[in-house]
């Protein structure tokens, strides 16, 4: 069983940015791949970021390519997604989820663990 936490989240201006933290209990944390999922009101939770297990192999959806930096550090148990050059369009609840069924990295049905979500809220 693992526990996560989430926190970071705010409102921001156009071009700032934010810092999303997860902290996963448990201490099988290194076996999991991390992701990152976000959701606007109305539509279907889509996939940001993900990071392998060691930390070594990163994956980003092409909205958020180039802006966004999916890291861990495993003796914290904690992942973070650094955010730059916000849009408007990145509003959305952000939620850290850790991978326990599959490969598919970009699918929320691979992710077993789920963080209760933070907000982001990118003014115009």
């Amino acid at each position: 069983q693992v526990h996560v936490v989430q926190s970071g989240g705010g409102l921001v201006q156009a071009g700032g940015s934010l810092r999303l933290s997860c902290a996963a209990s448990g201490r099988t944390f290194n076996s999991y791949t991390m992701g990152w999922f976000r959701q606007e009101p109305g539509k279907v939770r889509e996939f940001v970021a993900a990071i392998s297990r060691s930390g070594g192999t990163t994956y980003y959806a092409n909205s958020v390519k180039g802006r966004f930096t999916i890291s861990r550090d495993n003796a914290k148990n904690t992942v973070y997604l650094q955010m730059n050059s916000l849009k408007p369009e990145d509003t959305a609840v952000y939620y850290c989820a850790a991978n326990d069924r599959g490969p598919l990295i970009s699918s929320p049905v691979e992710y077993g663990y789920w963080g209760q979500g933070t907000q982001v809220t990118v003014s115009s």
